[in-house]
């Protein structure tokens, strides 16, 4: 069975379950191996890129190559 599978015959099992409690902890436990997944595969910044990145932005902003919140909320708003 591929994962793709497994992921629709859980939903359809859970979407079944009537005991809160049973939800309460598989809730617990996605919300647990989420996070270990997180602090296991997410990698801080280094310094050294995160300057980088603020040059750029700096480089960026005093050469005119920005968009106002205003301007970019209107064009999302187009997106819907």
């Amino acid at each position: 069975m591929n994962l793709q599978t497994r992921k629709i015959n859980f939903v359809q099992e859970f979407l079944q379950l009537s005991n809160e409690e049973i939800i309460d902890k598989l809730e617990a436990i996605l919300n647990q191996e989420r996070k270990k997944y997180f602090e296991k595969n997410i990698k801080p910044m280094s310094l050294d890129k995160f300057n980088k990145l603020i040059d750029k932005a700096e480089k960026d902003a005093s050469e005119g190559k920005v968009t106002e919140a205003k301007v970019l909320k209107k064009a999302i708003k187009s997106w819907d």
